[in-house]
This record gives structure tokens, sequence and C-alpha cells, in this order.
């Protein structure tokens, strides 16, 4: 249930194979819970009891003949309990908690019209403070805690291998651009057949009255849809972190939660601390935020993580990153408290995803580099930027030269491979363009050529020997690997993974920049290669053959036609 939260407001992979299919057999056979966690009592808690219970009748309330389920995690964000035999659970609560309910694999949680998941109340009994004089209304008074405060649950049958859709920062900040989303990435995603999907964050652009377009656009897609939150979905009125969650948790309810689906646990959490009004800039609203999970938040990572078999799967999303290639030492793009969520996952096959900073990444984090950590890219791209296409919707190539998108995860047991979809060309994976400073002999030259640099052919045949092959590998990373052959008998090479902005993406940029917000600019990608031409290719037209294998050692091969030409 989701009392106080206003519904109307609204082949195998890799890692598979390093598991082992003994170890599969085993992860599958294993229970999802063996025992409770005792939680510790805050001074001045109340104690909020009732029933998980399997709802048989469809009421959404208990009635005669709907069981009791035992074995079912209950949290308050930071203690986990587990329902007894009866189904019934006790646990301390106090003002501003969320209740939620961890729903297990084989049941599906309540949905609200929109295909909300409702999994939680929100304990705030007066209200969100109305003095604080929020833009956008946070919660109504709940009163005293319900006499049973039970959640319902409906048995289905859930395989343990599934897709999940996985947006972030969908980040419109108008009516317009909500139209955006709604014309790109939610209009390819109609018709899934996934499980489930799941937004990273900067749901919108602070202008929280979006949201219930938002999710009636999303329900339309009629699969389940699990929210956290991103510094974009923050009440900045407040006064502190503890205060600036209020409308998302009237709107989806728990800020942070976790959900059992097949044999994966999802965790879905919080890092956006929020630092206070305070810390504003003149003139600024809102205030500035760092990436933190807190102690609260992993104790109950811990605490739910207690039970949880070490050989299955844990996907953890987050809006920031745990590390990003854009600012290694900029708080709000990494996460402070990072070593200590890694620390509680390793050992454990587990995947961690978050947006935020408009770019594709990967990282593979922890001791022995086995987590993979994936920085999703962006639905809105570069916020919306760029020129208009045919439909009148913003091209919005990313700043690290990745077309909008969203990802698709697929679980199969403990393994899992994630894709990319462009929201507009489904079919893009690659961009290959040829990359010359012909001509551009000094460095003023060169920035006054950059919008007119060759990125195709004909070459010249002088210019061949300072032209490079450009490839933008859309979801590459360091276990990606490229290599180009040339035509006429020549040998396959590798290319060379160089950290530089893409250059179509900076020319798009520069021929159009009064399409693109103040602060979109290209930037370094981690995911281009880079080959030289050799200086001998010669006069007459060539074939460029570019092979690609991506993280999980998924071919790829795309090419393109060069033109050589006399001075």
């Amino acid at each position: 249930m989701n009392e106080g939260i206003d519904d109307t407001a609204s082949p195998m992979t890799r890692r598979a194979a390093v598991s082992g299919l003994g170890a599969m057999a085993a992860t599958l056979a294993a229970p999802a819970f063996a025992r409770g966690t005792a939680p510790d009592r805050p001074e001045g808690s109340l104690t909020a009891s009732g029933f998980v219970f399997e709802d048989r009748s469809g009421a959404g309330h208990r009635q005669i003949g709907d069981p009791g389920l035992p074995g079912v995690a209950v949290s308050n964000g930071r203690d986990v309990v587990r329902t007894d035999e009866s189904g019934r659970y006790r646990l301390a609560v106090t003002d501003g908690d969320a209740v939620f309910v961890v729903k297990p694999s084989g049941y599906r949680a309540p949905l609200d019209a929109n295909n909300l998941p409702r999994v939680s109340y929100i304990h705030r009994p007066d209200g969100t403070p109305t003095e604080l004089g929020f833009r956008y209304p946070g919660l109504a008074p709940t009163g005293a805690l319900p006499e049973s405060l039970d959640f319902p649950l409906r048995r289905v049958d859930e395989p343990s291998a599934f897709d999940v859709l996985l947006f972030t920062d969908p980040q419109p900040a108008s009516e317009a651009e909500l139209a955006f989303v709604r014309d790109t990435a939610l209009t390819s995603v109609l018709g899934t057949s996934a499980a489930f999907g799941m937004t990273m964050g900067d749901i919108v652009s602070d202008d929280l009255s979006l949201y219930p377009r938002y999710n009636r656009m999303i329900g339309r897609v009629g699969i389940p849809w699990w929210h956290v939150g991103g510094n974009h979905d923050l009440n900045f009125e407040a006064p502190d972190a503890d205060l600036s969650r209020e409308t998302f948790k009237r709107v989806y309810g728990a800020p942070y939660y976790a959900f059992e689906h097949g044999h994966a646990l999802f965790l879905m959490l919080d890092n956006v601390r929020y630092l206070g009004i305070g810390t504003a800039a003149p003139g600024a609203r809102g205030g500035r935020y760092e990436g933190r999970f807190g102690e609260s938040q992993l104790t109950f990572v811990e605490n739910i993580l207690r039970d949880w078999p070490r050989d299955r799967l844990v996907v953890v999303g987050m809006h920031i990153p745990l590390v990003t290639d854009t600012g290694s030492e900029d708080w709000s793009r990494n996460t402070v408290d990072r070593d200590a969520l890694l620390a509680l996952l390793a050992g454990r096959p587990s995947l961690s995803v978050a947006g935020h900073t408009h770019t594709t990444e990967h990282h593979y984090l922890g001791g022995d580099g086995t987590h993979h950590h994936h920085v999703l890219t962006a639905v809105s791209g570069s916020w919306w930027s760029g020129p208009y296409d045919r439909r009148g919707i913003a091209c919005a190539d990313s700043r690290d030269g990745t077309p909008n998108g969203y990802h698709v995860l697929s679980i199969d047991g403990a393994g899992y491979t994630t894709r990319f979809v462009a929201a507009s060309e489904p079919d893009r994976a690659i961009r290959i363009t040829l990359d010359s400073q012909y001509n551009a002999r000094t460095p003023e030259v060169a920035k006054a050529y950059t919008i007119q640099r060759l990125l195709g052919s004909p070459i010249p045949v002088e210019a061949v020997g300072s032209t490079d092959l450009v490839v933008n590998v859309f979801d590459g990373g360091p276990r990606t690997r490229v290599t180009l052959r040339l035509g006429g008998g020549r040998a396959a090479v590798p290319m060379l993974r160089k950290r530089q902005p893409d250059p179509f993406v900076t020319q798009v940029y520069a021929r159009n920049a009064d399409t693109k917000k103040p602060w979109v600019s290209a930037i370094p990608s981690s995911h281009v290669w880079v080959g030289p031409l050799p200086a001998n290719l010669g006069l007459g037209t060539h074939r460029a053959d570019v092979e690609v294998l991506d993280e999980y050692g998924r071919a790829r091969r795309e090419a393109m036609i060069i033109e050589v030409t006399g001075a």
C-alpha cells in the first residue's frame, strides 16, 4: 500500500560462464531469505505492524482467504525484518520514515493507474511543514500509524531470464521537451517484452509539476516502472537533506528501496545528498549537493544483503555515478562513500547503473575489478540541445558523441549483458568518421577550421597523412576492442582507444551554437577509437572495414567507402 501518496499526481554471458553452471544451479535452488535481522529501536520511535499477504481476492486489502506470506522482508530504510509464519511483521518507525515491503520473487507489487509500483507508506504525521513554502507540494498529514499497515502482493510467474529497460535523465525542462521524451524513447519502447523499466533520476528538470504528465505517458508503455530521484528532482526550498525529497515521496513513495525479480535483487538507492539552501550561489535557486549514500542507507543495504545468497546477482540503481570519467575530484559527479557500498557487494555478482553526467561509461571497480559500474546514456542526451530533426525534435546528441537513448539490461540467472539503443535510430551502435586537420598548420588556423574540418571524403591526396579514421562505439568501454582493415590486402590493425572529443559532435555543436543549452560543449569521450590513414593510401576509392568486440565480447562490423582525389 502507499497511504500518504497522491496516486493522481502522479548465448550465455561471459559473467554467467565465470560463475559456472554448477554455481548457477545452486543459486536457483537457494532460498531468497533464510532469517531475520534484529533492528535497533530509535529513541521516541513508534512500532508499525501489519501483514504482508497474498492478495488472492484482488481487493487490495486483506480479505478472508488471503493468506499471510512468511519470510518477506519489510524495512524502514535502516532495519530489515522478515514476516513470521502468519505474514506479520513489527518495525520501529519515526517521523519521516518510509516503511516498504521488499517485493519477493514470484510476486507482483500493486500498481497504480500509471503502472507505478506502490510498495511503501510514508509516515509523516503532520505532513511536510507548510512554512517552508515549497513551490511543489510535499506530503499531506498522514496522522497516526494505521492499526495494521498491510502490504498486498499477487503471485506471478517470474522466469530467471528477463529484460529490463534502463532510462536515465529524461530531464524535460518544459512541456515541449516532455513531448520529446514521449516521441523518442517512450514511443520506441511501446510493445516491449521487457519485464519492467527503471529510471535513474532527473525524471524532470526542476519543474516537479511535470510529474503527472510524465507518469501518464510512461504508464502507457504497459509495464511496471520503478524510479529513483536525481538532483533535478529535489525540493530546492528545503533547508537540508531531510526534507529535500518531499515531493518525490508524495508522487513515487520511498526515496530508496529494494525488490526482487526472477533470481536477482534490485537495490534502488538515493545518493544525491542535498547540502542545503544556504549553499546556493548568489541569486541562484536551490543549493549544492554531493554524491553520498549515508549511514542509514548503507545500513539498509548491509541488512538486506545479509540473507541474500552470495551467488545471486545484485543490481544497484542510483543517479550520481560511483565514479565518472568527467570529474574524479568533483563530489557532485562522484559518490563519496562508494567504497563502503563496494565492500558490501564484494564477492557477489553485481552490476550498478547510474546517470547524471550525460555520458556513456563503463568502469570495473573493487579490489579485483569485478564490480561493473555502468554510467547510462541520457534519454535527453545533450539536455535536448541541437538542431531539430524532420519531426521538430531536438537531435540531442550527447556531449561525448552518443545519440540520446537508453539501455536494455538482459539477465539470465546470475549473468547479464547490457546494450544501448539510440532512441531515434535504434540500429545505430557505431559512428565512423574521418577527421582531418589538413591545412590547419597553426593553432589559430586550426581553431578557425573547426567547423570546416573534413569528416568524410573525398580527401585530397596530400591530406591523407593528416587524416584519422575515428570510431565512436556508443556503448564502448575499457574491454572493447576495435580493429580496422583497409582494402587491397592490408591486414586488420588494432585501433587506439583515445580520450578525445568526437569530431562529429564537435562540428554539430559548432554549426548549431544557437540551438544548444549554454553549458553544453563537446567533451573528451571514453569510447572513441582512432586509427591514422596510411600516408601511402593512394588515389582511388577504398573500403574501410571496422570490427568491434564490445564489453561482452559481442561482434559488430561496419564499413565506409573512402575516396582519395588529386590536388
